[in-house]
Order: structure tokens, then sequence, then C-alpha cells
């Protein structure tokens, strides 16, 4: 079975205005509203962890269609990373791990469309730092690492790098 098959098939799980959505959006996503559609996606992926593979493909598909990056994937996005900020997914070392390399990927950009999340959610970041107990020592350093990258305006200082990274 191709990769659209295995698209067709997540696509089926849903009610049939949403897959007709979704291959709308597949097809010409200048006929659909992008951030429904995003809004869908994350929802199903959020619920289900298997569907959230499928869920970058169909993205990536929307994005090399429409030929640019997802403005609506913004606020869902920002979703997804508050999530990942609550005290239970702070307590899971691989949670944090995706958090804080999702932020090097694409804080910068998330910040320039909207700074006042950002905000939000480095506090967030902050308080759960601070005062979440049961947090690894990996954990605990991740955050600090990326609340300091963040601080040095999304760059990696030369004492940061050796501090965090060296062997």
């Amino acid at each position: 079975m191709g990769e659209t098959g295995k698209e067709e098939y997540k696509i089926q799980s849903f009610d049939s205005e949403t897959q007709k959505l979704l291959k709308t959006a597949l097809k010409d996503p200048s006929n659909v509203d992008l951030e429904k559609v995003a809004n869908i996606i994350v929802d199903q992926s959020l619920k289900d962890c298997v569907f959230s593979k499928e869920a970058g493909r169909i993205c990536y598909t929307i994005i090399q269609v429409n030929n640019m990056p997802m403005m609506a994937l913004v606020n869902p996005v920002y979703d997804c990373l508050f999530r990942l900020a609550q005290p239970d997914s702070l307590r899971k070392e691989e949670e944090v791990d995706c958090l804080v390399l999702q932020l090097h990927r694409i804080g910068e950009q998330l910040e320039k469309m909207n700074s006042q999340r950002m905000d939000e959610l480095f506090s967030l970041l902050r308080d759960g730092f601070l005062l979440q107990e049961g947090l690894s020592s990996l954990s605990q350093l991740l955050l600090l690492e990326i609340i300091e990258f963040r601080a040095a305006d999304w760059k990696m200082t030369d004492a940061a790098q050796k501090y965090y990274y060296s062997e």
C-alpha cells in the first residue's frame, strides 16, 4: 500500500464531512479553512498517538501543495507545546526532550508570530523548573537550557554551549 493509501486509510476514521475537508486540503489547500483543518489534525493527534505520525505527513503534504508554511498551525502548535509544559509531562524526560527540541527548531519563528503566547509558555516552563517536584536532573537541565536559549535571543552562547553540551 503506497503513502496515499495509508493517508486515505487514516482519513477514513473521520466522519464524511471531515474526510471531505481533509481530502480537499490535501488537493487544494486554498479552498479550505486551514485553521479548521489544523485543529482537527491536532485534536486527533492528541487523542491518538499513532495518528500523530500520519498527521505529520498530512501536514507536510498540505504545506508542499500550498508552497508555504501553514500559518494556521501557529495556535495548534502552541497548544501542543503548552500540553508538553504541563506538570505531568514535565515529569517525563522524553516529553521534556521533545518540547525543548521543538522550541530549538521553531521557537524563534513562533515567538515572532505570537510573542504573548511564547511569554505564557515560558512562564509555565520557568515555574515548572523552579516549583515542580519530581523532575529528573536531565529534565531540569533541558528546561534551564531552553530558558537560557530564549533569553539569549534564540542563540546558544559559547559559554552555554560549553556548559550544557561539553563532554
